[in-house]
């Protein structure tokens, strides 16, 4: 049997986790069985805590980008086919990684043609940065960073607008329009994660089309290179205790997360995102920050008691040790006398240059 895998690119804080698990319940519930795949650059990421919960089959591929540890990607599709018999893979790529179709899919097409069968290649993408790139600007971005939206939206099979539920109906066939008129070889689609407006006809293609990585980008990766360096990348996982067994979490989760994006905001860095789960119990609050503080969504809720534990993600526009000082700086304020934190883990770094196992130069 082959599985399918469905590959979802993207740029920083586009959501492509709330699709992952959006798109992981409805086919499951098509009775079929799904496997998540998560990367980044360090552990302890966010979106591996996350769709754990609403998937128990979930890989980790932490340390470097796939195209640049291809064969950790293929032993966590290989683990999967193997212990829970798999029919469907979804693979999130880090944010910042384009290049995809000739370091993942080109690749995988050739050398696993007997067991994988690849969906086309999709590019998930925030409606305003978009619309601003589509301008001729930045989206708020260093202009490499810009840079790595546009070419993955060039490489892209199927470009997925997310955030509809943000946007009129007017303004989403505009930027439709403009879409395919930039980038003609691409289907455009429009959705909103968050709601599911327009989830199903995207999963019918990611599902049903076998045209996968149908053409190539020409990146430059000097360009490349910088636009992931000027992030700062920060993960940290945090236990906490409260003085108090009445201990409020999620005016905790609230306080910090909102005071980071004041801090942000006023030195006028750039946010790739902000990612935030806490757990209490059996529940959690998850925070999301993906540009200024006018984009802050905080969901889920949490019972007071003595203890919880947090896993954040940063990625923004600074040299990672300032990042790091400004977490720390935001957690001890959020903590006050009350709440008593100990680290469990942290890594902070401005990512390497890229350098893919394969590229290729053709279609296979």
């Amino acid at each position: 049997m082959k599985t399918r895998i469905i590959m979802v690119g993207g740029f920083l804080g586009a959501g492509k986790t709330t699709l992952l698990w959006e798109a992981a319940r409805r086919i499951t519930e098509k009775d079929k069985r799904v496997g998540l795949i998560t990367n980044d650059q360090a552990s302890a990421l966010v979106d591996t805590a996350f769709l754990e919960k609403a998937n128990g089959v979930v890989s980790e591929v932490s340390g470097s980008c796939f195209c640049c540890n291809f064969n950790g990607l293929t032993d966590a599709i290989s683990q999967m086919r193997s212990r829970n018999n798999v029919e469907v893979i979804i693979a999130e790529p880090v944010g910042s990684c384009t290049d995809l179709s000739a370091t993942l899919l080109q690749p995988l097409k050739e050398k696993y043609k007997e067991d994988l069968e690849m969906a086309p290649l999709s590019v998930l993408v925030d409606p305003k940065r978009l619309a601003d790139i589509l301008q001729g600007g930045n989206a708020g971005l260093h202009e490499s960073a810009a840079y790595i939206i546009n070419k993955q939206t060039e490489e892209a099979d199927i470009i997925v607008i997310n955030k509809i539920d943000l946007l009129t109906a007017d303004e989403v066939n505009a930027l439709k329009e403009k879409c395919a008129e930039k980038w003609p070889k691409a289907k455009i689609h429009a959705i909103s994660a968050k709601n599911g407006d327009g989830l199903e006809d995207w999963l019918t293609d990611v599902m049903t089309l076998n045209e996968a990585g149908t053409h190539l980008a020409e990146v430059d990766y000097d360009i490349y290179a910088e636009g992931e360096a000027v992030l700062g990348w920060l993960n940290t996982t945090v236990e906490l205790k409260g003085k108090s067994a009445e201990t409020d979490w999620n005016a905790f989760a609230q306080n910090l997360m909102s005071n980071l994006a004041s801090r942000f905001d006023d030195l006028n860095a750039s946010v790739g995102h902000v990612k935030m789960l806490l757990e209490a119990g059996d529940k959690f609050v998850i925070g999301n920050l993906t540009g200024t503080k006018d984009t802050l969504s905080i969901r889920g809720s949490v019972d007071p008691g003595k203890s919880a534990s947090m896993t954040l993600n940063a990625r923004v526009q600074m040299d990672p040790d300032t990042l790091k000082n400004i977490v720390g700086e935001e957690l001890q304020s959020a903590c006050g006398s009350g709440i008593e934190m100990r680290i469990v883990e942290l890594n902070y770094l401005s990512p390497g240059r890229p350098n893919p196992t394969y590229r290729y130069d053709r279609i296979v």
